[in-house]
């Protein structure tokens, strides 16, 4: 993480400004409605893997191989998904990677055990224990044994408290994902109104403390939060990580606002579809071809249409995610052999 004191680019419009929704929006309209911006999430994890290849031949040239090793426990089909991904991404890059899998029935201690061996090893330099655990697994327990150097998840509360400070330190993949997309997309992030829904120790509160040491002001909403749509309209940025499958609606929506999406909803029913999609025949087309539709925490027909600009779900903030997870196991590399010099880094994972 870098210190997050950037200064405006000449030339950039502040948020609030009349530029601001100008540099934001594409002028187009059909229809009499507004055709937002999509932030191509996948373009952007495409270029910041590029530049870790960069870091890689540097690393590889000093005999530096940087190694992940990633712990699934039981057999969570999506978990199993996410650590197969990740590891694919490690092989395409280079970077040495281990699957551990561990059976459902594992206990805290023998976690515990395989974490304190995966610390020593030297070859390791990140370790990513895939969340949820199961629930005889005291979960945070097994995440604060991973030494704080190696914890490229950046759930750990060494790294929690570098990330507040404003330390150098691992960053949380999703959070500092989300910044790059703002950042390489464009986005003024300082004097910006920001709103974040969901407090979650992964994703809200890393994220909004990102988005204040890039100077937003930031409001951090929740289920108690009296009059939830009104302070999300409020938002020049608004990010939605709540967990609810399309609660933003077009009334949290200020017109021309940057919307990230890090919701991950999987549709089952047509019941599901057609209480989510205004217009479901497509939606419903899907869910008989495939058994589900995917989509976020935000309503998409109703982003598409007063948004500035916002991420797509798939296709936005996920790709982010590994691409972070990738950044932080080549930062961690660097750091723990002293080599944090390096030139080519991506702008919030060196």
């Amino acid at each position: 993480m870098t210190s997050g004191m950037r200064s405006r680019p000449k030339g950039r419009p502040r948020a609030g400004s009349r530029g601001y929704a100008k540099l934001v929006r594409l002028h187009h309209v059909s229809g009499g409605r507004l055709s937002a911006r999509v932030l191509d999430g996948r373009k952007i994890g495409d270029e910041i893997q590029a530049e870790l290849a960069d870091q890689l031949r540097e690393l590889k040239a000093a005999r530096i191989t940087p190694g992940l090793a990633a712990v699934l426990v039981g057999e969570n089909p999506a978990s199993q998904i996410y650590v197969r991904n990740k590891v694919k991404t490690c092989e395409a890059l280079g970077l040495y990677s281990e699957r551990i899998e561990c059976p459902a029935a594992t206990s805290t201690e023998n976690l515990l055990g395989l974490v304190a061996r995966l610390n020593a090893r030297d070859e390791i330099d990140g370790i990513l224990v895939q969340l949820p655990l199961p629930p005889q697994v005291d979960s945070k327990q097994v995440l604060e044994a991973v030494d704080p150097a190696k914890d490229v998840d950046g759930f750990h509360p060494v790294n929690i408290g570098k990330l507040v400070s404003g330390r150098p330190g691992l960053v949380p993949c999703t959070p500092a994902g989300i910044i790059e997309i703002l950042v390489r997309s464009q986005i003024p992030i300082s004097g910006a109104r920001a709103v974040v829904v969901g407090r979650s120790d992964i994703v809200g509160k890393p994220v909004a403390m990102l988005l204040l040491h890039h100077h937003a002001t930031v409001t951090i909403c929740h289920s108690k939060t009296r009059d939830l749509a009104a302070v999300a309209r409020e938002a020049d940025i608004l990010v939605a990580a709540i967990g609810k499958a399309a609660l933003v609606t077009a009334d949290f929506i200020k017109p021309g606002a940057t919307v990230i999406d890090v919701g991950t909803n999987r549709l089952t029913t047509p019941e599901e579809v057609r209480r989510v999609f205004h217009h479901p025949a497509g939606p419903l087309r899907q869910l008989e071809a495939k058994g589900s539709v995917l989509v976020g925490d935000v309503q998409p027909e109703d982003v598409r249409e007063k948004a500035g600009a916002y991420t797509p779900v798939p296709g936005g903030v996920g790709p982010l995610t590994i691409a972070m997870l990738m950044a932080n196991t080549v930062k961690a590399a660097r750091l723990r052999r002293g080599k944090e010099a390096f030139r080519s880094q991506p702008s919030l994972a060196g």
